[in-house]
């Protein structure tokens, strides 16, 4: 099983903030932070901002436990990625999109997404190669999600905590432009991760059939 560590920016900023880059901003200094709301899962802060230009403004932002989260480009061959049918409370109704959850306690991304797997779609990866770091609604939250690419699949169930069985649907990675034409297939993070997952397979095969020429 590949174990890449997700590769990480090099840091452009200084100790009091500023962005060495030019054109960029000091960030704006946090005068106070009061938390508004708690819920089972989540926590609503209010930030009391100033920014460099002397202006002050109030920020809400949703947080939670920071525990990280992994999504999941799973292949069972090189021309199709599994996706999964799930209640979105958000929505109130069922949505198709990619397997994915939680960082538990003590695990690495890597373990993760392979338990992920075997809980949503009863099947284990012998290679997870990280792909990309995405963001939700960063102006409201600090939720990323890590983007893995799943090969080399292998029966494999372990109990999940979803409420009922999942469906495991089974899609052409090429027949991107026909499923965001359904009206269940919406979420940004999985287009995003589809997108990337299959420039890269693109990308790998290109070079393979240079590498043979």
């Amino acid at each position: 099983m590949s174990t890449y560590p997700p590769t990480q920016p090099p840091s452009n900023r200084t100790e009091d903030g500023r962005d060495t880059r030019s054109g960029y901003q000091r960030k704006p200094q946090i005068l106070s932070r009061t938390r508004v709301a708690q819920s089972r899962l989540f926590q609503i802060e209010s930030l009391d901002l100033r920014f460099s230009n002397g202006e002050e403004r109030q920020f809400e932002r949703l947080t939670g436990a920071d525990r990280g989260a992994v999504m999941m480009v799973a292949m069972p061959d090189p021309d199709h990625v599994l996706l999964i049918r799930e209640y979105a409370a958000g929505f109130e109704d069922y949505v198709l999109t990619l397997p994915k959850g939680l960082v538990d306690p003590g695990e690495d991304i890597i373990t993760a997404a392979n338990r992920e797997l075997m809980e949503e779609c009863g099947v284990g990866a012998h290679r997870i190669e990280p792909l990309v770091e995405l963001s939700l609604a960063p102006n409201y939250m600090r939720h990323r999600m890590q983007v893995l690419l799943a090969t080399d699949l292998y029966p494999k169930r372990l109990p999940g905590d979803e409420p009922e069985p999942l469906i495991v649907e089974t899609h052409a990675i090429e027949d991107l432009p026909a499923l965001l034409l359904r009206e269940d297939f919406h979420e940004a993070r999985a287009i995003a991760a589809l997108y990337i997952a299959r420039d890269r397979l693109r990308e790998e095969k290109r070079d393979s059939a240079t590498d043979l020429l």
